[in-house]
């Protein structure tokens, strides 16, 4: 049995042999072979060098090197791609997924072989800004309410998966994908381990907030038309108010004889109904935009370099 460990990578040279020992290190619990694919995501540092190093050094070690960057998504999408073991597991190259969680996940499927997919999910956020985590435990709450596919709160990438339910994800060939709502969209049966927030183990993050914020409406309109619905009962309340001070205007204007009072409020009102319009339109925009992108059918990812080894 093989077990193919896919490691998205963006500019972590430093972190990549840290997380190369680390997994070597525990290796011997699982008592399974571990392929390694490392998917370098357009870095612009010495990780394409490291992971040449890297893949001369063990067979087991594959890489792939994107044309630029694409983004983490497709980096994953790669992955699942190429990834040839029994069990498929995605693990950040920082160590914020701990290693020693692995051997844990792949006792779980082996105890339960009606169990698919054992995930783990972050309990705390320690170290992360107050802000980043008041907005993801909302966004959480959010897309729970307005989507039809349960998303868990605090659950990582980090899982590992049978070989159907991969499969399974590789059929979702969309060009925007949102993987945590996709491994849930699947629908088989997962189980998650908790653990307390890990800092990084070397280098920087390359996330900031609005990146983050961003990632969070993908999740949002891939997986909810919720935001469609919102705006068409917008429109409908809308109208309604705007045909009620109408009719006030009117009845003023017919009793009190005066059309030009009133003025403020029917600016307020103007201004109101104009910017919900342009809400309503940047909504359907982001939608249309989606769907133009489906229609071009462009590959999600592009490969300039991979090992010789790599299927």
């Amino acid at each position: 049995m093989t077990i193919s460990v896919i490691v998205p990578c963006y500019n972590e040279e430093e972190s990549i042999p840290i997380f190369y020992e680390a997994m070597e290190k525990m290796n011997h619990q699982l008592r399974e072979d571990l392929e390694y694919i490392f998917i370098n995501d357009g870095s612009k540092d010495r990780t394409l060098a490291v992971l040449r190093q890297l893949s001369k050094q063990d067979r087991k070690v594959h890489y792939l090197s994107f044309s630029r960057n694409f983004g983490k998504e497709a980096a994953l999408y790669a992955g699942l791609q190429h990834a040839a073991g029994d069990f498929v597991t995605v693990m950040d190259v920082d160590l914020q997924d701990p290693p020693e969680l692995l051997a844990e996940m792949k006792a779980m499927l082996d105890m339960n072989p009606e169990l698919d997919c054992v995930g783990t999910r972050r309990t705390t956020r320690e170290g992360e800004p107050p802000i980043r985590s008041f907005f993801a435990n909302l966004f959480y709450k959010l897309i729970n309410k307005i989507s039809q596919v349960e998303m868990v709160d605090g659950a990582r990438d980090f899982r590992l998966m049978r070989r159907p339910m991969v499969d399974a994800i590789l059929e979702v060939s969309e060009y925007n994908r949102f993987s945590k709502g996709i491994f849930a969209w699947v629908g088989f049966k997962t189980e998650y381990l908790e653990y307390k927030n890990v800092e990084r183990v070397a280098g920087e993050t390359s996330w900031n907030f609005w990146q983050l914020f961003n990632y969070s409406l993908e999740g949002i309109i891939n997986f909810s038309d919720a935001p469609l619905n919102i705006a068409f009962l917008g429109g409908i309340l809308s109208w309604i108010l705007a045909f009620i001070l109408m009719m006030v205007i009117i009845v003023r204007t017919l009793v009190f004889g005066d059309p030009t009072s009133g003025w403020p409020s029917l600016m307020t009102v103007i201004l109101f109904i104009g910017g919900f319009q342009l809400l309503t339109i940047g909504i359907l925009g982001k939608y249309i935009g989606k769907i133009f992108m489906e229609t071009k059918h462009r590959p999600v990812y592009v490969i300039k370099e991979k090992s010789k080894s790599s299927t």
